[in-house]
């Protein structure tokens, strides 16, 4: 957690920003994954490893963003 911690909230925004929605046209990776996900037609290996690889730049910004609001309670 100090790794997480010693970055800059905006190294994951733009992370998330970049990586997390590429590619931009005609749609975002994660946004089809996460329809794909819904309709429980997400079975291929490339396309869990896509919703792996889009999502986490998110994961990693949702978890920066919930231990910056941890830490400032104390």
């Amino acid at each position: 957690m100090k790794f997480i911690d010693s970055l800059p909230l905006s190294t994951f925004l733009l992370a998330a920003l970049t990586l997390g929605l590429a590619p931009f046209m005609p749609e975002p990776h994660i946004w089809e994954k996460l329809k794909m996900l819904a309709d429980g037609t997400l079975s291929r290996p490339i396309d869990i490893f896509d919703l792996v690889f889009h999502g986490a730049p998110w994961m990693l910004l949702a978890l920066k963003l919930l231990r910056g609001a941890g830490s400032s309670e104390e």
